[in-house]
């Protein structure tokens, strides 16, 4: 059974509710009746249940009537949610009017359904950009307990059976924060190894903290940071496997792991790599799928308390689909 496959699996058994606000896309939907007729997620449909239906007939999809459709427009619990909202952002000095005009937005009033335990995740971006994806998620449903950075991993499928768990590896930060400090690199471990149990099912995640240096074989500032957020991953959690600075070959290469990392128990046995920014984190996935042929899945959105996930503009009814599949896999760990 192929990674993707055992994810849909994974989904299958524990059904989540998962919320497209962005129902009038046609790709979206598509994607929701699609996964609707596997039973992979229960699907909460946004926009009005007309125009859904309407589109729905025109697209030939005939699973639609097995979502919960809901209209933000004119919900009998918008002002149950308009309140709630302005209680969260109270601080921020969201009035109550502010707060009825926002929830009236799909993407706002998605966010409310989770935040009041009536759905366990949210995938939007065909439509949407990624800030206007992440700005509700933040306000609303906020960072993971001891996470105060977002970051996206990636699920690297190599043909390279050898390295990480069969071939499959899990890569961070690949989409979200530019420049992460210490601290931020180490959420950025934590949370990495976090998607790896969740999404990809490794049963023991092994961090490598990758850099240009391996223990010491370079001084640099850069090196400094990895070090002290290799540190700062094992305050998070003690019980993580990691271990950082390592270079890209001594984390996933036994001999060479070997050689420049006599002892670790995660060089050359490496299954998640963690790039010292995102810069490096993106050109470096890039290449491997286009140079090494790998299947990239993601980004995966981590470190929010429940997993809200973006799509690019340009994917396609598949990438929503399996968006669907990953976002439940992540919304089962985090109840």
């Amino acid at each position: 059974m192929s990674l993707v496959e055992q994810i849909i699996a994974r989904a299958k058994s524990n059904k989540q509710r998962i919320v497209l606000p962005e129902a009038l896309e046609e790709r979206t939907l598509t994607a929701a009746d699609q996964v609707l007729r596997d039973d992979i997620a229960d699907i909460i449909l946004l926009g009005n249940n007309e125009k859904i239906h309407a589109l729905a007939a025109k697209l030939g999809l005939t699973n639609i009537d097995k979502a919960t459709i809901i209209d933000p427009e004119n919900s009998p619990k918008a002002e149950e949610y308009a309140g709630k909202l302005a209680e969260i952002r109270k601080s921020k000095g969201l009035t109550i009017e502010e707060a009825r005009r926002l929830v009236k937005d799909p993407l706002y009033y998605g966010c409310m359904i989770i935040k009041m335990g009536e759905a366990d995740g949210q995938i939007s971006g065909a439509l949407s950009t990624t800030g206007e994806t992440l700005r509700p998620a933040l306000q609303i449903i906020k960072c993971a307990p001891g996470i105060s950075c977002v970051s996206g991993a990636m699920l690297l499928i190599t043909k390279k059976p050898e390295y990480g768990e069969n071939g499959v590896l899990v890569v961070g930060d690949v989409a979200v924060t530019p420049m992460p400090d210490a601290d931020q690199l180490a959420q950025i471990a934590v949370c990495t190894a976090q998607t790896a149990k969740s999404v990809a099912g490794f049963a023991d995640p092994r961090v490598a903290m990758l850099s240009f240096s391996t223990k010491g074989s370079a001084k640099h500032e850069v090196v400094d940071k990895v070090i002290a957020a290799t540190a700062k991953a094992k305050e998070l959690n003690p019980n993580l496997k990691v271990d950082g600075e390592l270079q890209a070959d001594a984390s996933l290469v036994p001999g060479v792991g070997a050689k420049k990392a006599p002892g670790s128990e995660i060089a050359g046995k490496a299954n998640v790599l963690v790039f010292p920014c995102l810069e490096v984190g993106n050109i470096a996935y890039k290449l491997v799928e286009r140079l090494g042929d790998a299947e990239a899945l993601g980004p995966i959105l981590q470190g929010i308390a429940r997993p809200v996930n973006d799509l690019s503009r340009g994917c396609s009814v598949d990438d929503i689909y399996k968006l669907v599949a990953i976002t439940a896999c992540q919304a089962m760990d985090a109840k």
